[in-house]
């Protein structure tokens, strides 16, 4: 393939024309953008025009093909270990990696996970992980090996696996191209399928907070990734589960690591507890472990020995405190009665305000910044309590960040609806 055969403008045009991109110019275009011979300013277009005209399943298959290809694959079939890994396409609140790691790693399955950090409204597993002082995620190929044999579990940056997604997810995140089906089940699964794990569960977020608002987008996106994972010989299989309202009680990095730590330790909110519990029963069973108690290793302590072994090794020191915001303001209910919605996209958003998220490419983000939620749907709610705490070290984020959640919740009379947290179960 020479560079007389395809140029950036024409593919761009096809694209933004409506056509479809052939397996030959695909390939072209993600080698050329991972090694610097088209701009960023051109795959920005490129990204532009795909999130406003679409893929078809042949062109998401093989744009996830080509960023697979563009570095090398794991492989731990030496070590003896049954390897089974979760992703998840992106949520509020969504700390469920952290605990869920520990658990399933203590049932006897090992976890290969490459995580990213924070997209768009969203947050990311590795800057969570990096609040806590001295946690490294950047880990050689084969010190993850060491730890999947030694720990059961290594929590990484992608690093060299699939270098094109790397610049693509960063590109994404600042370009307003992230709500995007191809872009999001190619991204996922060139990472997962590179890590090397022998199996894949999928966490496919419904509602507000969600990149796909709607329960049919987000089926497709299911479909498609689990298709592409069986397509590479990697047994997939995908929960649909509900992001209306964030997960749990937090929403920011060191916030979320706290939380997820009350879980490890026998506590936490309900709905991380549920589906942490329900996402390690699917992984155990793809791993062919069928003879564990994902709860109990929550109940007895293994869950939290893990955790605490993952982080020592990975650097992190849990005896420090976690950092938080050192400004910060409350959110007050003008009324009493029972909380009613709390929208998941609003929250993300004031929590991205306050500074846990980025709006630049490698922008520091602040470990402590995030909100906190006093009183969840269904909660009764006293006139002037608090409702939701905000933090930064930004004091001039917080108004910003306080018009994002204006609106975003409602107190009534009456409790809304319960709403399953698992919607439906995908496996092909």
């Amino acid at each position: 393939m020479t560079e007389l055969t395809f140029d950036a403008p024409t593919v761009i045009r096809t694209k933004r024309d409506g056509g479809r991109l052939s397996d030959a110019a695909i390939d072209w275009v993600i080698a050329a953008y991972t090694d610097g011979r088209v701009a960023a300013e051109q795959m920005s277009a490129l990204l532009m025009a795909i999130f406003l005209r679409g893929m078809d399943r042949r062109e998401v298959a093989r744009w996830t093909a080509a960023m697979l290809a563009s570095g090398p694959r794991l492989d731990f079939t030496d070590l003896g270990l049954r390897t089974v890994d979760k992703h998840s396409t992106g949520g509020v609140g969504d700390k469920i990696t952290l605990p869920l790691v520990a658990v399933v790693t203590a049932c006897g399955a090992a976890v290969p996970q490459a995580s990213g950090r924070g997209l768009g409204h969203t947050g990311g597993t590795l800057d969570k992980l990096e609040s806590i002082a001295g946690f490294s995620a950047s880990l050689t190929n084969q010190r993850v090996r060491e730890q999947l044999r030694d720990i059961g579990a290594a929590i990484f940056a992608a690093g060299e696996l699939a270098p094109a997604d790397a610049k693509l997810y960063a590109l994404r995140d600042v370009t307003g191209t992230v709500e995007s089906l191809p872009l999001i089940a190619s991204s996922i699964m060139s990472k997962k399928l590179a890590e090397g794990a022998d199996a894949l569960v999928l966490d496919v977020k419904v509602g507000s907070g969600a990149f796909m608002n709607s329960e049919a987008e987000s089926r497709d996106l299911a479909h498609t990734m689990v298709e592409i994972g069986t397509a590479h010989g990697v047994p997939t299989r995908a929960l649909l589960t509900d992001m209306d309202s964030p997960l749990g009680r937090t929403v920011g990095n060191s916030l979320e690591v706290q939380e997820a730590l009350d879980v490890l330790g026998g506590g936490g909110p309900p709905d991380v507890v549920e589906l942490t519990v329900r996402l390690a029963t699917e992984m155990l069973e793809l791993a062919g472990i069928d003879d564990a108690d994902p709860a109990q290793t929550l109940r007895d302590g293994t869950a939290m020995d893990r955790f605490r072994r993952l982080i020592a090794a990975q650097g992190g020191d849990l005896a420090k405190t976690l950092p938080i915001g050192g400004c910060s303001e409350t959110v007050t209910a003008s009324r009493s009665g029972t909380m009613g919605t709390i929208d998941a996209m609003a929250v993300g958003l004031t929590a991205w305000r306050l500074g846990a998220g980025r709006s630049r490419p490698g922008a520091r983000v602040q470990h402590g910044a995030g909100v906190r939620i006093h009183r969840r749907p269904g909660e009764p709610v006293a006139a002037g309590e608090v409702l939701f705490t905000l933090y930064t070290e930004t004091p001039e984020r917080i108004g910003p960040a306080l018009a994002e959640l204006d609106g975003a919740f409602t107190v009534g009379d009456a409790p809304p609806r319960p709403k399953p947290l698992i919607i439906d179960r995908i496996t092909r």
